[in-house]
């Protein structure tokens, strides 16, 4: 006799929905019939953080509303709609699933690419060290100040493609209604790190911190931003005003680049090293090596790690991310799985080279992402791809 699933009861359709573990899966659970949509939240709370996605590069010629992510679990292509994204937008970064955007405006948008909610963070204009910004002002929209006191304009443009770095945040904007979360961000123009609370109409400047704007990372309640050299400054920025604290390591000397991420035993850094290519007259800097090391408060020291086990690195403009590998397919574990954040940035559709790839710590070898193929989409469209996590809240 055959089983009408429909008729399951509804207790324990939840419990079985709570058994899944990836997002693309549970939508597909809701969609099996009415009785089992209306059984189960419509946004689950239970997932675990999720195999990112890669946002990708839009065609000179796609002038459509929709962008295309990599889906690396499945090898397939999501479409979602999103003109937000769209040409002569800037993303400076994603977080906690959301993604960071910039315009031709003091504008600094987050949205869920997912769900599509968005909030605002204070404008561009809000930062201490803009001293106005005139629309009427053609070309010269905003004044400036920098640390010696010295004044200059900027475009709009400019802004946008060289004021920030990069903004990671404490946590999802939404994951609880009314809850507690704050945005970092990176200043390019000055290296200093400047934050805002939900709710708050300006930015803030963390003093004492210029320089460490390499990377940063919300770790144990606290932001962990790194230098050139790899050492830490600390930010506490729970009370009325930032306290800052520093962790003195013996300097990291040789790397290019360095990233800060949090794993489940601790802090860790990663080491970037390039090479300098020249293609037709062009300088193209392309990643050589990683080297990963993990922080001992004990010294404190840097310790090289040399197998990263079942663990998996997500980095690039995105806030850096460790997975477990386990149970997930389409990656592997002990390895880096990274893009390009350091190219000269030209978002008016331009073509550039890209640096994206697998890199396996155990060998040092690199392999190609699987939806840029080796040999295949060398000369690829701005902004650089990036991994988003997807977050349904």
């Amino acid at each position: 006799m055959a089983v009408d699933w429909t008729q399951l009861p509804p207790e324990l359709i939840e419990i079985i929905s709570k058994k899944i573990t990836i997002y693309s899966d549970y939508l597909h659970f809701q969609a099996v019939c009415h009785a089992w949509k209306s059984s189960i939240p419509k946004t689950p709370n239970h997932l675990p953080p999720q195999l990112p996605w890669l946002l990708l590069p839009q065609s000179q010629s796609n002038q459509s509303s929709y962008r295309a992510f990599f889906n690396l679990s499945t090898y397939k292509f999501h479409s979602l709609n999103l003109p937000e994204a769209s040409h002569r937008k800037k993303h400076c970064g994603s977080s906690h699933g959301w993604l960071i955007i910039l315009d031709d405006s003091p504008s600094i948008l987050v949205i869920n690419p997912l769900t599509r909610r968005k909030i605002h963070l204070p404008a561009i204009s809000s930062f201490p060290n803009v001293v106005s910004f005139d629309y009427a002002n053609v070309g010269r929209e905003y004044l400036l100040v920098n640390p010696q006191g010295e004044r200059n304009t900027a475009s709009l443009r400019q802004m946008r493609d060289g004021f920030i770095k990069k903004v990671v945040m404490s946590s999802s904007p939404l994951e609880k209604k009314g809850d507690f979360f704050v945005a970092m961000a990176i200043l390019c123009s000055t290296g200093d790190l400047a934050y805002c609370k939900n709710g708050d109409e300006c930015w803030n400047i963390v003093e004492n911190s210029r320089s460490f704007s390499e990377d940063v990372i919300y770790f144990n309640g606290l932001f962990y931003a790194v230098n050139k050299a790899g050492q830490i400054v600390v930010c506490d920025v729970n009370g009325n005003s930032p306290k800052v604290s520093f962790i003195e390591t013996p300097r990291q000397i040789g790397g290019d680049m360095q990233y800060l991420v949090s794993s489940g035993d601790g802090l860790l850094l990663v080491t970037r090293y390039l090479d300098l290519d020249v293609e037709f007259d062009i300088f193209i800097y392309k990643t050589a090596r990683f080297e990963v090391f993990k922080l001992d408060l004990n010294g404190p020291r840097w310790e090289r790690v040399t197998s990263l086990g079942d663990m998996m690195l997500f980095i690039g403009e995105n806030s850096s991310l460790a997975l477990s590998a386990s149970g997930l397919s389409g990656c592997m574990g002990d390895c880096i799985y990274y893009t390009d954040d350091y190219s000269a940035n030209n978002y008016d559709g331009h073509i550039g080279e890209h640096d994206l790839g697998i890199f396996k710590l155990s060998d040092g070898s690199i392999e190609p992402l699987p939806c840029y193929p080796r040999n295949s989409y060398s000369r690829l469209q701005w902004p650089p791809p990036l991994w988003i996590s997807p977050n349904p809240y």
